[in-house]
């Protein structure tokens, strides 16, 4: 018995390991599509009054990827993106956004059986906005010293800097506006496809439902916006229970986050952007005895544990006054970390030691953490440089050729604290990166883009402490 007991949490953690390797490169995916989507809609913006507007564009993208473990994923994703938008007097609009994916992974590459093939088609944007100012100037031809904007469906919420909340939700959300004050109010749940940041809890990257519901207030200041929040997150996930062998996992993480920060320029060439959060809630605590290596390998009562973490980012950017459009950025994120947990910053299973705080902290924010190493917003002290600049402004069709290049430093907070993936405790310092990337507007109708980043890991830090390379082509075609 005692040999079936110790070697179930070996067996969960080989698993948890692949978990997280998926975790991530969905969340590599999630920002990478991100950025393609905003090339495109750069191209294909449209004029408010617009009554009525349908078109489709299809991607084509090679990705290789090394994970954490160093085994290489080689992905061909071809994209076929349709949308419609109608426009009534700027005052009502209906969007509607609908994706149709097919993968093909290179042999042994899939995460899970059904990674590869024709995915199912999801709509990833619909919604109705309705504009009370507009309304009133077009019907009445009054002009409101106020406004108040509706939006109701799913559609990408992104608060501050998206340290915390930048994601897709299904709900409501309403802006009121007044004398250069906006309070904006969200309701909503995930969408099922969101990959959770708790790797460890079973469905967790096609099953998530986690509801949101907050408050934020922004003020003009002589072209400055401090802005204040507070966000309630709760855990509605079914599929809460994970038993392998002996120990039973069961899965509740219930979070509320007070933040604020501030953005706007501080000369006319810099820019700046500050965000800070605490995080407070429960959690259940890891499911067996012992939260440090080795563990016990007896099953452990999971206790209801308070969290108490913080995170913070800020960023800095300069622009040249050149015609290459010439801009240097700087990031610094932070985010706390706990040493009591196992082997995980983010799950529940090898999570939080039982009957003590969780400082570790978790949102569905999105921050840029790099292309190759890209670690969650967890336990976390990461540094960021950059440059980008468009090199042949009078170059014809290399006018719209944008490149630039990424920087990182990655640290951990907590030197005694496990991060998303195994590493060594007492060690800080985790490992540099550069990355490299090149947008190119090639037409009005086609873009291209490329990727590539690599991971210089700490050999102290990790197990296997080879290069990770990360590198991504595509092509967008508009029509």
């Amino acid at each position: 018995m005692v040999s079936v007991l110790a070697a179930t949490p070996q067996t969960a953690r080989g698993q948890q390991a692949a978990n997280a390797n998926l975790e991530r490169f969905n969340r590599q995916l999630e920002q990478l599509q991100r950025n393609t989507l905003l090339q495109v809609d750069q191209s294909l913006s449209l004029d408010q009054r617009t009554f009525f507007d349908y078109g489709a564009y299809s991607t084509f993208g090679y990705l290789s990827v090394d994970d954490n473990v160093n085994n290489n994923h080689g992905l061909r994703q071809y994209d076929l993106v349709g949308y419609a938008r109608a426009n009534f007097d700027g005052a009502h609009e209906l969007f509607l956004r609908g994706f149709l994916t097919y993968r093909d992974f290179n042999p042994g590459d899939e995460f899970e059986v059904n990674d590869n093939g024709l995915q199912d088609p999801e709509f990833d944007r619909w919604y109705y906005r309705f504009d009370l100012s507009r309304s009133e100037a077009a019907y009445h031809g009054r002009k409101l010293d106020y406004n108040w904007i509706f939006e109701g469906g799913r559609d990408l919420v992104y608060w501050g800097n998206g340290l915390v909340l930048s994601t897709d939700l299904e709900g409501v959300q309403s802006t009121f506006s007044w004398a250069g004050n906006d309070i904006t109010a969200i309701a909503g749940v995930t969408p099922v496809r969101t990959t959770d940041f708790d790797s460890s809890r079973p469905s967790f990257d096609h099953n998530t439902r986690r509801g949101f519901y907050g408050v934020q207030a922004t003020r003009d200041i002589a072209g400055h916006h401090p802005f204040v929040y507070g966000l309630l997150q709760r855990d509605y996930n079914e599929h809460d229970e994970l038993t392998r062998g002996v120990l039973t996992t069961k899965f509740d993480y219930n979070s509320y986050y007070l933040g604020g920060g501030a953005y706007g320029p501080i000369t006319d060439r810099l820019l700046y952007s500050v965000e800070a959060t605490y995080e407070g809630g429960t959690n259940l605590s890891n499911s067996f005895n012992g939260a440090s290596a080795p563990p016990t390998p007896l099953p452990g009562g999971q206790t209801r544990d308070q969290i108490q973490a913080w995170a913070a980012d800020a960023r800095l950017d300069y622009i040249l006054p050149d015609v290459r459009h010439t801009r240097f950025s700087g990031e610094v994120i932070l985010a706390s970390g706990d040493d009591d947990r196992f082997n995980s910053s983010s799950n529940t299973f090898g999570g939080n030691k039982a009957g003590t705080n969780d400082r570790a902290f978790n949102s569905l924010g999105l921050l840029n953490t790099s292309l190759a190493f890209a670690p969650s917003v967890s336990n976390l002290c990461a540094f960021r440089v950059g440059a980008t600049q468009f090199p042949f402004p009078d170059g014809g069709a290399l006018r719209r050729l944008q490149v630039g290049t990424d920087l990182f430093i990655f640290n951990k907070m907590e030197s005694d604290a496990p991060i998303d993936e195994p590493s060594t405790r007492g060690v800080r310092y985790l490992g540099w990166e550069p990355d490299f990337f090149i947008n190119w507007q090639v037409t009005s109708d086609v873009t291209l883009v490329f990727r590539y980043g690599v991971f210089f890991p700490n050999n102290d830090a990790f197990e296997d402490d080879d290069v990770r390379q990360y590198i991504y082509g595509g092509m967008t075609y508009a029509f």
